[in-house]
């Protein structure tokens, strides 16, 4: 028979049509507004007492609230109203304080029984479920000013190496080299040595000064307007890849990470998992230097003091000023325990350059102490009442420093070395996954930190729902009446295939934006563009003196090529945009490209399968409802 499917080709289009039915189902739970609290460090734990401290702070505010829940590392609040929502943040944080990071969620309402079979959501773009926005600003001052005090190191290194004697070599507010020198000659001959390897100097010599009875001689090493520059690019540049790389640690799919005017970083993180976890990690612009411990007879000027911290293993300790290495070195840390004491560690490879310059120092260095430094910059929020009544908040910038090891150099170190003495393995794990993304050229601050409103995605989303409904309305209109009955069967096909394309976003933890739903609408004409090519073949067909089941045959057989070659046209347009594009463009062309499939087959199998149902067993078939 021509128009004839077996039985297991109808099981298997009803199977998928149930299975698309089931995974689509999550994305119609939507979720509750919520609060979610996690410590500032990995190591702190939200334990009952934590918990009961934030249910204290709501009750006092009078702010109605369910579900409290706590897996270890988080706390989670649910809310009845996104208008609670704000206003909790802020009195949970409040009553906190700064050791622990208070961040909006969208708790998930979906059935257990779909969860365990890896029914989830969609996962939304900032446009749609909202998300945090924040603008970074990269203090490339600081960049600078450790440049050159890097280059005022290698200076007295090389005039050491050259014989070249001076009194003393400094580093003034304006970033610029000072050395002295007793001699004119010996000046001359110490900018004769230092220019050829500092092109990005202005070297400028001064005239002769009496400093305590002798004749003071001077040059300064001034960097060029383009060397600046060029170093605020490299701290920029080498941020942006470090946030991007923190970001894809914590699997935050199409978020933005771009930099904007001079020295400013916007992220953007929309549909977030975990967004506690993902502020904490992102704002952790943090550092690590290792140095050796100072000895007595260090001169004050040359080494600098590290007070008692929380780790055990050591008092106040002091430590050289000169660095062996920074984090910018590492290339790769992987955090694990320690098989002797079964204490959390971090194991280190360093790059090779960061390798030679730690086995340098380390084999001349045996016996001595080396520390590792954590530099951590983070923000204090105060709650301040401004003259209108209103609850404000202040955000100021410090810097903590502290020794996280302090240990025996037993030999010397290459490019693989272990740092112990980490209290819980919450820290090792977190330090790892900062040194595994790579250090911060520069540190940064946050100029702004804005939440992408839910209501806006919730109305966004209404709209754009509202638009789909419409064209599904308005397209299955026009085809009922110009095909008929296979008007409907196309209608079938086209629910079909919208159920397809929800269900395969969601599977695949694909993001939708608002251009993407722009996308699901414009796959909704493709899906019955395929449909109209069919029907109008077989209407040529039947008119040209076919039988009905020849030309209903004839048309899905004959017209199959054409929609082919049209889909694979438009599927290619679609690769070159999500290859090209950004944001909403990406967005735009992951749903055009998922929905070109899914309609070639709903188009193609769905809708002849109901036609071979409705007029395939009619052995006398002499016209049909076209």
């Amino acid at each position: 028979m021509l128009n004839r499917y077996p039985l297991w080709k109808y099981l298997l289009l009803l199977a998928t049509t149930v299975v698309s039915l089931i995974y689509a189902i999550p994305n119609y739970y939507a979720p509750d507004p919520a609060i979610q609290i996690s410590g500032q460090s990995g190591g702190i734990t939200i334990d009952a007492a934590v918990l009961s401290k934030v249910e204290a702070a709501l009750k006092e505010a009078n702010i109605d609230y369910f579900g409290a829940e706590v897996t270890g590392r988080t706390a989670l609040i649910r809310f009845h109203s996104l208008d609670q929502q704000m206003p909790a943040r802020k009195r949970v944080q409040q009553s906190l304080g700064d050791d622990y990071v208070v961040a909006l969620q969208g708790a998930s309402t979906t059935p257990q029984w779909l969860h365990k079979i890896g029914a989830t959501p969609m996962k939304l773009g900032l446009d749609l479920a909202g998300g945090v926005h924040f603008l970074l600003e990269v203090d490339t001052a600081s960049t600078v000013e450790k440049r050159q005090a890097i280059t005022a190191d290698e200076f007295k290194d090389k005039l050491r190496k050259a014989k070249i004697r001076y009194s003393s070599i400094i580093t003034n507010s304006d970033n610029v080299i000072i050395a002295h020198f007793r001699a004119a000659d010996v000046r001359d001959q110490a900018i004769a040595e230092l220019r050829n390897n500092n092109p990005q100097l202005l070297f400028t010599s001064a005239d002769a000064n009496i400093t305590e009875g002798a004749e003071d001689f001077t040059f300064s090493g001034k960097l060029s307007v383009k060397a600046v520059k060029e170093i605020e690019d490299y701290a920029i540049n080498q941020n942006l890849v470090t946030l991007r790389n923190r970001v894809n640690e914590l699997g935050v799919s199409e978020s933005i990470v771009q930099r904007e005017g001079r020295n400013r970083i916007i992220v953007q993180l929309p549909g977030v998992q975990d967004p506690a976890e993902a502020k904490r990690v992102i704002g952790k612009t943090a550092n690590l230097e290792f140095r050796l411990e100072a000895t007595p007879d260090t001169l004050v000027s040359n080494k600098e003091q590290f007070p008692n911290t929380e780790n055990r293993y050591y008092q106040d300790a002091y430590l050289e000023k000169s660095l062996i290495v920074t984090g910018e070195q590492v290339a790769d840390a992987k955090s694990s325990f320690d098989s002797e004491s079964n204490q959390p560690q971090v194991s280190i490879v360093l790059d090779s350059l960061g390798g030679t310059k730690m086995n340098h120092v380390t084999r001349n260095a045996v016996g001595r102490k080396m520390g590792i430094v954590f530099i951590e910059y983070k923000t204090h929020t105060e709650f301040l009442t401004n003259a209108a009544g209103e609850q404000v908040e202040k955000h100021t910038q410090y810097i903590e420093r502290k020794i996280i090891s302090l240990a025996t150099i037993q030999s010397a170190l290459g490019v693989q070395f272990r740092i112990t003495g980490l209290n819980k393995p919450g820290e090792a794990s977190e330090l790892a996954l900062l040194l595994r993304a790579g250090a911060l050229a520069a540190p940064m601050q946050f100029v702004s930190e804005r939440t992408i409103g839910p209501s806006l995605g919730a109305e966004n989303i209404k709209k754009g729902v509202t638009s789909c409904i419409w064209a599904l309305l308005l397209v299955s209109v026009f085809m009922v009446i110009f095909y008929r009955i296979f008007g409907l069967f196309a209608n079938v096909a086209l629910a079909v295939n919208v159920l397809l394309l929800l269900t395969v976003l969601s599977m695949f933890g694909a993001t939708l934006t608002l251009p993407g739903i722009a996308g699901i609408v414009l796959t909704m004409g493709i899906a019955v563009d395929a449909n109209v090519l069919i029907y109008s073949r077989i209407r040529e067909e039947f008119r040209n003196g076919a039988t009905a089941q020849q030309a209903i045959y004839a048309g899905y057989e004959r017209a199959f090529i054409t929609i082919l070659d049209a889909n694979v046209t438009t599927f290619i347009v679609g690769i070159i945009l999500f290859a090209i594009g950004t944001g909403p463009v990406k967005g735009f062309a992951v749903t055009l490209c998922i929905g070109i499939v899914t309609s070639m087959f709903t188009s193609i199998m769905i809708s002849r399968a109901l036609s071979n149902l409705v007029y395939g067993r009619k052995q006398n078939l002499q016209k049909f409802s076209l």
